[in-house]
């Protein structure tokens, strides 16, 4: 008897009672067609509208409550609301700027740059205010611009850069500076997405052995990741969406969207050598994995809506744009995937069950043994296992805690950029400060805004971590000032961090009981600050939230007390060592990586996605393990051992896609899209392979029986959700 008769019978009993999965995939499968057809139209609908009416992302810099906010609308109300943004090309020449010839080539060219457009103004570095060096080899002109740096078209920034450098030559050299100017160094995407995808294809053809069964997921992802891309980009004209979000959703769409469509189709590969029809082995691979599927969708969903708690409006675009990608995401794999499975049904009918057979005849020990036999040895040492796991995972974790939050700027970009050159260049004529000055605004005190801040400028002059302070520049009504000041450290350092606590907290209110003036430390380095401090401060509520929701769904989907609070504290673990790890590598510099501070909202976003991610493996493999737990009746170690044997491999291959598809984005220019990409890929890795087959096989031997305690009257509170069908 072969293993297509064996189990025949079990595998093509119909569910009992159709639910909506059933009834969805059944209508996807037989309207198969249709459903192509509409998810295509929706597709190149969304797109046509989108190419036509083009994207209007803005990034929000509104930080309500905080000084660096308050000095900003303090500006507003004098009238200087928002200076004209610049961009600086800077020079270096060792036999001096200010020799004739070099001066005479500079000024030729600076007239050039004057004539472009989105050029407001140009000051040369000749016309004294301290633009060239004390040595007199490096120096800067200021090019003001029409518009602000982040509505800089690329091409405008280019034409300065290029009519720049051709005053180079005879040891004159010239780069551009500036946020416009970092924007040049910044590309696309494209390269990342492609080699993560070719990187799941072939994991995928590994799995299945076939490249039309391996394309499926991906085609699943290209569909739900294109259409929601080309509805934000429509949203965008409406609400507040960064430019970076899309990025980010193109990295979450595909690592999801190809996640739910193997759950589904390796449990539909399972139907299929179990001897089900095309058709039934659809339904049935829907009515037991894609009610999985949503379950954890909608754990990623709340996760996500839970950024909404910190008030930012950029984060709450990002927060908003993920999670209608993964709503997508998760309808495509209920609906498109059936559709296609209808296509190629018989195609994969013959083909799987001939390789079972193939397989079954050589000897080869069945799909799951290796599994099998893993959980056994956790299970003889469960404790052990939890212990060194938890050890390990805990002192990967323990470097968060020394996690500097900030934004990257051009000591960050690539060294041959020109940004960056330019960066260095000041650094080292001027000091390292002065790539990062603080804004300190004056209002009223004694004798006037003016001569408030000009006691400012002197007491500042002389405070410790201050190379210098400019005299000051009166507001256009004459009623407020402000000062620069320039640190003596460079803007990602710590100490300048701290100067900015003491300026606040110690010298500037001394020097207000004293004048009478009111005085606010702004600019983008103090707003870096108070963003930081904003995330740092509403992180408990917003974790309170996401684990609080979680526990609630969980224990509503698995009538456990125990499983959600450990599905929980292992999130936790998880998600502390992907930060541990970035903290290692990204702040201090390991494996060569240019040190710096982690990105003040990545630990938040991280924590959204991973946690919500983390919870899809929970989800497959306890549900799994409680199907197992249901059918063998009160043997709960057999239980996780089949639970393990049934999902291992598609664990395993399903977390090997996500980190491929999230470490390709270690290929971006992007120092955001690195951070982001390699701290989920190290929560995937840890979660797919260390949780999820070995801790979670031994804490669940150890509870036992009680894994499945619900107390009564919580059980009738909760609603009751069904993830297995009867």
């Amino acid at each position: 008897m072969t293993l297509t008769e064996v189990s025949r019978e079990d595998s093509t009993r119909p569910p009992s009672r159709k639910g909506v999965f059933v009834r969805v995939a059944g209508f996807a499968h037989r309207r198969r067609w249709l459903a192509l057809i509409l998810w295509t139209a929706v597709l190149g609908g969304v797109w046509t509208v989108a190419s036509v009416a083009g994207d209007d992302y803005r990034n929000a810099f509104s930080l309500p409550g905080t000084e660096s906010q308050r000095a900003a609308d303090l500006l507003a109300e004098h009238g200087a609301a928002r200076a004209a943004d610049t961009v600086e090309i800077v020079l270096h020449d060792d036999g001096g700027l200010r020799e004739p010839g070099v001066q005479g080539r500079v000024r030729a060219m600076l007239d050039d740059v004057a004539a472009l457009p989105k050029v407001g103004q140009v000051r040369d570095p000749y016309g004294g205010g301290g633009a060239i060096s004390a040595d007199g080899t490096i120096g800067y002109a200021t090019v003001v611009l029409d518009v602000p740096s982040e509505d800089m078209p690329k091409a405008d920034t280019e034409r300065i850069f290029d009519t720049a450098q051709k005053v180079e030559g005879g040891g004159l050299r010239a780069e551009l500076g500036g946020g416009a100017a970092r924007l040049l160094a910044q590309g696309g995407t494209g390269v990342a997405e492609g080699a993560g995808l070719l990187a799941a294809l072939v994991v995928l053809v590994l799995m299945f052995g076939t490249v039309i069964a391996a394309g499926l997921p991906i085609v699943i992802a290209l569909f739900a990741v294109g259409s929601t891309v080309g509805v934000i980009v429509l949203a965008s004209h409406v609400f507040t969406i960064a430019d970076w979000t899309p990025p980010v959703m193109i990295l979450v769409g595909l690592g999801v969207g190809i996640d739910y469509a193997l759950l589904i189709f390796a449990r539909y590969r399972a139907e299929l050598v179990r001897g089900a029809d095309p058709e039934q082995a659809t339904v049935n691979a829907m009515d037991a994995a894609g009610r999985s599927v949503f379950f954890a969708g909608c754990t990623v969903i709340l996760a996500l809506l839970g950024l909404v708690a910190f008030g930012l409006g950029s984060l709450q675009g990002m927060a908003l744009s993920v999670a209608l990608t993964v709503l997508v995401t998760m309808l495509a794999a209920l609906t498109l995937l059936p559709a296609l499975l209808g296509v190629f049904g018989r195609r994969f009918a013959r083909q799987f069950t001939r390789r079972a057979e193939r397989r079954q005849a050589k000897g080869r020990a069945a799909e799951g043994t290796a599994w099998r036999r893993l959980a056994a040895v956790v299970q003889r040492r469960p404790l052990a296992a939890l212990l060194a796991a938890g050890v390990l995972l805990g002192a990967l974790a323990f470097p968060a805690f020394g996690m500097r939050l900030g934004f990257a700027d051009a000591g960050n970009d690539t060294p041959d950029s020109t940004s960056r050159q330019a960066y260095d260049l000041l650094s080292e004529g001027f000091g390292p400060g002065f790539n990062g000055p603080l804004l300190v605004v004056t209002e009223g005190g004694q004798g006037g805004a003016a001569q408030a801040a000009a006691a400012a400028t002197r007491t500042l002059s002389g405070t410790p971590g201050v190379q210098a302070a400019t005299p000051p520049v009166p507001t256009p009504d004459g009623r407020a000032a402000t000062v620069l000041v320039f640190p003596s450290s460079a803007p990602q350092d710590e100490r300048t961090s701290e100067l900015v606590g003491t300026l606040r907290e110690n010298v500037l209110p001394g020097l207000s009981e004293q004048n009478g003036a009111r005085y606010l430390v702004g600019g983008s380095l103090a707003a870096s600050e108070d963003y930081s401090a904003k995330v740092a401060d509403r992180l408990p509520l917003f974790m309170a939230i996401v684990v609080g929701l979680s526990l609630l769904l969980l224990m509503a989907v698995f009538r456990s007390v125990l499983i959600p609070l450990k599905a929980a504290l292992l999130n936790l673990l998880s998600i502390g060592a992907a930060l541990g790890a970035m903290t290692l590598v990204f702040q201090h510099g390991w494996f060569g990586v240019e040190p710096g501070p982690i990105v003040a909202y990545l630990p938040v976003m991280v924590f959204a996605i991973v946690f919500g991610l983390s919870m899809d493996y929970e989800i497959f493999l306890i549900s799994r393990i409680h199907e197992e737990w249901t059918r063998s009746g009160d043997d709960p170690s057999r239980a996780v051992r089949e639970g393990l044997a049934h999902t291992g491999s598609v664990i395993t291959a399903a977390g090997a896609i996500m980190i491929v598809i999230f470490g390709a984005f270690m290929l971006s220019p992007d120092r955001m899209l690195q951070q982001a990409g390699f701290g989920m890929a190290v929560a995937i890795f840890v979660d797919a392979v260390v949780i999820r087959c070995l801790i979670v096989p031994a804490a669940m031997e150890l509870m036992g029986r009680r894994a499945w305690w619900l107390p009564a009257p919580l059980a009738r509170l909760l609603p009751k959700v069904e993830l297995e069908r009867h």
